[in-house]
């Protein structure tokens, strides 16, 4: 038997080659994925980096039409669509396109939106949209020009700032600022003899919270356009001229509207103050005649030449304002002796009140007195006077329960509703008052409210398309 010895070697030999390509071309394979990935990998990195130069081409946008408000603050039109951006080293690498939405005629708050990208990769832009304008007085909860005194039964959740001294008392939930290292302290805030006092000062419990001196507040840079708040009132709103008789009631509805009244016929009470001692205080009306009904949609601002009085349940944005011209020849006040409320603290409803004098709560409020604004004394004074001052009044509605208030308080000189007889409850006043900052207001004030001349960036976001 002959075998074939030659032909197994041969077979063997043979079987060598797919084997081989299987492994070259597993090989190829994964070469090429491990290829592919870096070029995903390395498109990825080179994406996110134009990714973040977009970015940081949008913000080159918007501080570049920033520094054009600061040159002309009136011009929203020059400077706005596509501007190129470039590197100093490189050269031109990329473009941001601008989008300038003006104020409100009721506001001061500009729109800025700025998207950008770069040359390599023009697909990838990154939007932002920012508002810029002035500083509103109603960033704070209690903002004022003079030296002022919490007592021990007031409680303020909101930050705090006077040009003058602080004597607290009472307890804070935020910030509390003085433009004073040292100031006189006099009967406003509970000295008998004039003497030096720190900055901000008290039996307060949150000290940490307390900062003095700070940089102040020029009251005088934010002086009222009583003019310009005039003309807005003829032309969007509701103009009231001096109305021959006390003044005028104007009565807020939940449904949005409301409803003023002449005021024809007024009672006085005796009451007594630190600055002006005891006066006859014309505040409970007796008769009055309906002038008309309005809603609040269609007339957001309401001037008034005139001593005002307020009440109701507010539901929109509206901003009240007492002033007689020629400013200064008249003290006009706006009075509040009944409950001023929002329909609800939702954001939804704004109301600023604007006096060119002061802003006084009246001797028969509620018991448990509410009251939602904005309230800016211009020169004058936030009050409730005392009346069980001997030698001036005697009165059984001297004291009230609580003082629940919910916005900001803004006044020039020192303000203040409650009287001290010592260390314990008032001799005159609220037992309780609480100070609710509406955190709203810090970007949204009411509308035609004044603001500072300081300006900054209110908000920043990133619109994603």
């Amino acid at each position: 038997m002959i075998r074939n010895y030659l032909s197994r070697p041969a077979l063997i030999k043979g079987s060598i080659t797919p084997s081989l390509l299987v492994i070259v071309a597993s090989f190829a394979v994964a070469i090429f994925g491990i290829l592919f990935a870096i070029s995903q990998q390395l498109d990825f990195s080179h994406r996110q980096v134009a990714s973040d130069s977009a970015l940081a081409m949008a913000e080159a946008g918007v501080n570049y039409y920033r520094w054009h408000l600061l040159q002309d603050s009136t011009d929203f039109t020059s400077g706005t669509g596509i501007h190129d951006y470039e590197d100093p080293e490189v050269g031109l690498i990329g473009q941001f396109n601008l989008t300038v939405t003006p104020p409100a005629e009721s506001s001061n708050i500009v729109t800025i939106t700025s998207t950008g990208w770069t040359n390599r990769y023009p697909k990838v832009r990154r939007t932002i949209r920012v508002r810029y304008g002035a500083i509103s007085l109603t960033s704070f909860s209690f903002l004022h020009n003079s030296n002022v005194w919490f007592g021990n039964g007031v409680t303020i959740n909101g930050p705090v700032f006077s040009n003058g001294g602080i004597r607290q008392d009472g307890t804070n939930n935020s910030t509390v600022e003085s433009s004073k290292e040292i100031y006189i302290c006099g009967l406003e805030t509970g000295c008998t003899n004039p003497e030096e006092k720190p900055g901000i000062w008290g039996n307060g419990e949150i000290d940490d919270l307390w900062s003095f001196p700070v940089k102040p507040i020029d009251f005088d840079s934010i002086k009222v356009d009583f003019s310009k708040l005039k003309a807005a009132s003829q032309t969007n709103g509701l103009y009231l001229g001096p109305s021959a008789a006390q003044g005028y009631h104007i009565v807020f509805v939940d449904n949005g509207d409301f409803s003023v009244y002449k005021v024809i016929g007024v009672n006085s009470f005796k009451g007594y103050s630190i600055e002006k001692g005891c006066e006859n205080l014309y505040q409970d009306i007796t008769s009055e005649t309906l002038l008309g009904t309005y809603q609040i949609s269609q007339r957001n601002i309401v001037f008034a030449e005139d001593t005002v009085w307020v009440d109701g349940v507010v539901n929109g944005e509206i901003t009240l304002v007492a002033a007689r011209f020629p400013i200064g020849s008249f003290e006009t006040n706006i009075w509040i002796t009944n409950d001023l409320t929002y329909l609800a603290k939702d954001g939804n409803s704004r109301l600023g009140l604007i006096a060119q004098k002061d802003i006084i709560i009246g001797r028969d409020v509620p018991e448990y007195f509410d009251l939602h604004a904005a309230i800016l004394a211009q020169n004058g004074r936030i009050i409730r006077h005392h009346y069980n001052w001997f030698k001036c009044s005697h009165s059984s509605d001297k004291m009230k329960n609580e003082f629940n208030f919910y916005g900001s308080l803004i006044s020039n000189f020192s303000s203040y509703w409650n009287f001290s007889q010592g260390p314990q409850s008032p001799a005159a006043g609220f037992i309780k008052s609480t100070l609710d900052y509406d955190t709203s207001m810090r970007t949204d004030p009411p509308p035609y409210f004044p603001n500072t001349i300081e300006y900054r960036f209110i908000s920043w976001e990133e619109v994603r398309e």
